[in-house]
């Protein structure tokens, strides 16, 4: 018989949050520690989206998208998470490069950098200073026609090797390339300088584990694989949701799934002017991933190579050839005993910028021919690093763009959401469609943990607003009495 994810639902709630990455649970959490009724529908049955992990035989635990964020993420976990997560944020200092131009460790921070470009580059410290100074006083109200290539080329024309040096990181990070606009590059590298590259002790398990306990002491109604069908409309704007065929009526609704599925296939274009119409589909996705899961047997150890280390042998940085198929450029992400207190396992994961049409246009066999040249690189690429890495382990699998695709939903597989465009439009929704609101992955700017749970808070100080000023608008007639627990 088929569990009923649905059993015991409330008819309306103040705000129902579609989906549990990031940005959606944060803001759930806020909304409802400000007194709303929340209902979470997430049609995976982990939360977390992106951010999470999942178990294999062995005792593997294996955490899912690169993992290193910005010292800002203390701040935002303190303020709107609890002083449990907050704590368990530390600072990953082995930050490896190993490329034919150069080879170096740093704790990836202004000091560090500053010290490498000049001892190691050549460049004038009154250059370096006045780089981090314009990227620092970036904002995305700034101007929007300069390129990060251009922005490089105005401080260090003809380096190639600071180009890899300061750039190849960002494109790990929010998949941006020299052709977008500088600003989607200064804004997340002036984060990454302030303090350096944070991680989340205990793995992402822990993580989403604390959080999804914080969300329930502050009443919101989580609901795993639970899919929305449709966002239903009616009395001026967003009234509810289809939910596992089921009617649920709100106030707002708040989109955390990808931003055109939200708008073309969740509402429908025959809701939304066509100039809105318009420029969703413009908006261009962001590139897709490729990640290699190696788990080392238990008993067997690795040397310390590093936290993070940048590998490839591409003569210079290459944003095509960071995608590519049969790409040779990857990040490999290690997790050591005290990653995980209390465990003696160790596990590696790799990741690889990747194109969404490279995978899908191949036919089920070469599909499983290209995921196993895959590994086979990348482990032909470790061992490198640690020449005996074969023999200690016991489970190796990789994911790519149709396996996000798949488990996430997202559009082509997109792990970095959008290109910038992508945010003024996500901006505009509500005006469209009052009542609607989206918050993610957008405009590559709010790409990443911590973009993700910043713009999540934003837009639920929005929704807050909206609801608040509001009597209830969901698909029932307008009601005086409000939900038990909200304002």
């Amino acid at each position: 018989m088929t569990k009923d994810r649905l059993k015991d639902i409330r008819d309306y709630y103040d705000v129902v949050v579609i989906g549990g990455g990031l940005a959606g649970l944060t803001s759930a959490n806020v909304l409802a520690k400000r007194g709303h009724s929340v209902l979470l529908l997430e049609q995976h049955y982990n939360l977390g989206g992106l951010a999470t992990w999942f178990r294999r035989r062995g005792g593997h635990i294996f955490d899912i998208s690169l993992h290193g964020f910005p010292v800002g993420m203390i701040k935002s976990c303190r303020k709107y998470w609890t002083q449990e997560i907050a704590d368990s944020i530390v600072q990953l200092k082995g930050i490896r490069f190993d490329n034919p131009q150069f080879q170096l460790e740093t704790t990836y921070d202004r000091a560090d950098f500053t010290r490498l470009l000049v001892e190691r580059f050549g460049i004038e410290r009154t250059t370096i200073e006045r780089f981090f100074d314009t990227t620092r006083a970036m904002d995305f109200y700034d101007d929007q026609t300069q390129t990060t290539r251009e922005l490089f080329e105005q401080f260090f024309p003809g380096r190639s090797d600071v180009v890899r040096l300061l750039m190849e990181p960002i494109s790990y990070a929010n998949g941006s390339t020299l052709d977008d606009p500088a600003i989607t590059y200064g804004i997340v590298f002036s984060n990454f300088m302030s303090k350096g590259v944070y991680i989340f002790r205990g793995g992402t398990d822990r993580l989403v584990g604390l959080m999804k306990a914080e969300l329930q002491r502050n009443g919101v109604d989580l609901r795993p694989s639970c899919g929305v069908d449709r966002i239903l409309t009616g009395n001026g704007g967003a009234g509810g949701v289809v939910a596992n065929g089921r009617t649920i009526a709100c106030g707002a609704v708040l989109s955390n799934a990808n931003l055109k599925l939200t708008i073309k296939d969740l509402v429908g274009y025959e809701h939304f002017d066509a100039g809105f119409v318009e420029a969703t589909e413009a908006v261009r996705l962001n590139n897709s991933s490729c990640q290699v899961y190696m788990g080392v047997r238990k008993g067997e150890t690795i040397d310390y190579i590093g936290d993070l280390l940048f590998t490839s042998v591409a003569p210079t940085f290459d944003s095509a050839a960071l995608r590519a198929l049969d790409g040779t450029s990857r990040t490999f992400s290690v997790y050591y005993p005290g990653t995980r207190p209390g465990s003696d396992r160790y596990a590696i994961v790799s990741s690889s910028n990747a194109n969404y049409d490279d995978w899908a246009r191949l036919s089920e066999e070469e599909y499983k021919e290209a995921k196993q040249r895959l590994i086979e690189a990348t482990l032909g690429s470790l061992e490198k690093y640690i020449p005996d890495v074969r023999d200690k382990l016991d489970h190796v699998e990789a994911s790519t763009p149709r396996t996000f695709e798949r488990y996430t939903r997202h559009a082509a597989g997109a792990t970095f959401g959008t290109k910038f465009e992508g945010l003024a439009v996500s901006m505009d929704l509500p005006k469209q469609m009052p009542g609607l609101f989206h918050t993610g992955s957008v405009g590559i700017i709010m790409s990443g943990w911590l973009g993700a749970i910043n713009y999540g808070v934003i837009v639920a100080n929005e929704v807050d607003a909206f609801v608040s000023s509001q009597p209830s608008r969901g698909l029932e007639p307008a009601r005086s009495v409000r939900t038990e627990g909200a304002p």
